[in-house]
């Protein structure tokens, strides 16, 4: 029976499992900085039987269980990269030790998501070892540079790498932390930025300057009323706005700055676009113009430059769409189903932060299901860890999920 088959081979794989979880950890990988942990991923698919392992241009690392043709291919998503561990006097344990104690996997990243990404390289071996049939394909990708949120590295895979190699996905599975859930959307972002522009003058005499500072605080004011009026949507809950930061220039205290620069947080919901949110901003400082001569401010969407492992450069927008799976949707039912077959339960549920999903989904239109045994809670802090009975669960799950999705 084939969920004897799945879980008996999750009980013999999750010792090896759980190693590769703890050399995971161990690899520290930084935005930019993937590439130890994207050759360590790739030699581990390679050793277990993965049909084609590559890590392409921009240093996203893919492995790939060709199917026998006329099914759905599912495609297993993960981020390599995570934020900076901080203060380590804060950790118990050590931020890169891969330590396991209490029933937990401990270090940077192990919610976030190298967990999750563990369970997913694994049940593509466990998909074999159990000798599963396939008709679809199961693509497992590791992405570069989730973190900084502007969605490179999923990009690059979908518009590039899976069409040289001619792959293509019916649905994305991330990794993103569910607590063994099943997470269906989450808001969308953009960042804004709107700079003041003023004239210094000497701090003695403000009178013979324009102080950029002070021509911000009718904008400040306007903002919190604003977001005040965001729309709210029944699942997804509350657009918001936020100031996040402020800075001035020349920043001394002698003299009345020119220069006064702003960032605001946005969140949108799926009805909205990150042009309608800059416009919102553009129409405060228009009505301020009109009734202030010495008023002048710009805004517009924040944009960086990032270089990847491999020297890929490239300009991103700081914004990220909104999206939402409904719970009917027949590829939900179908995974929900795979779930209870093991005798899990899920609930459904979103995401409060923003997940590469954002281009997959609220861009491309290909569906996206999160699921993963990793806990929101332990996200970005010094007790990250992920339980590993919740591990193995979500390794024999992946694996349901994949059978009955491509099987």
């Amino acid at each position: 029976m084939m969920k004897q088959r799945i879980l008996a081979t999750s009980e013999k794989l999750f010792d090896e499992m759980t190693d590769f979880a703890c050399e995971l950890i161990r690899t520290p990988s930084p935005s930019g900085e993937e590439k130890a942990l994207a050759e360590l991923c790739a030699a581990q698919m390679s050793q277990l039987g993965y049909d084609e392992v590559f890590i392409d241009a921009i240093g996203n690392v893919v492995g790939v269980l060709r199917g026998s043709g006329g099914g759905a291919n599912l495609m297993f998503n993960s981020h390599m990269d995570h934020v900076d561990p901080g203060n380590a006097a804060l950790w118990q344990y050590p931020p890169f030790g891969g330590v396991v104690a209490d029933g937990y996997l401990h270090g940077r990243a192990a919610s976030d998501v190298k967990g999750g990404l563990a369970t997913q390289i694994y049940a593509g071996a466990l998909l074999r070892q159990a000798g599963i049939p396939l008709k679809g394909d199961i693509i497992f990708s590791g992405v570069v540079q989730e973190e900084p949120a502007e969605m490179l590295g999923i990009r690059h895979l979908c518009e590039q790498t899976l069409p040289q190699h001619q792959l293509r996905f019916d649905l994305m599975l991330s990794s993103e932390a569910t607590g063994l859930n099943l997470f269906l959307g989450h808001r969308g972002r953009v960042e804004l930025e709107v700079v003041s522009e003023g004239r210094t003058s000497h701090g003695s005499a403000p009178w013979r300057g324009i102080n950029a500072v002070s021509k911000m605080l009718p904008v400040l004011t306007a903002v919190e009323q604003l977001a005040g009026t965001l729309p709210t949507h029944p699942v997804l809950g509350q657009a918001t706005l936020a100031l996040t930061n402020i800075s001035c220039s020349p920043g001394r205290l002698s003299i009345i700055p020119d220069v006064c620069s702003v960032a605001l947080d946005r969140r949108l919901l799926p009805e909205e676009t990150p042009a309608q949110a800059l416009a919102q901003i553009e129409a405060i400082l228009a009505d301020l113009a009109a009734s202030d001569a010495d008023f002048k401010a710009a805004a517009r969407i924040r944009s960086v430059r990032e270089t990847s492992w491999t020297g890929l450069v490239a300009d991103c927008a700081k914004q990220m769409e909104a999206w939402l799976i409904r719970p009917e949707h027949p590829l939900v039912i179908e995974t929900a189903k795979a779930l209870h077959t093991l005798g899990q339960t899920p609930d459904f549920g979103i995401w409060d932060f923003a997940t590469d999903a954002s281009y997959v989904t609220g861009v491309l239109g290909i569906p996206t299901i999160g699921y993963s045994p990793m806990e929101e809670q332990y996200a970005h802090t010094p007790s990250d860890r992920v339980s590993l009975e919740m591990m193995k669960k979500a390794l024999a799950g992946n694996a349901a999920i994949a059978e009955r999705i491509s099987g």
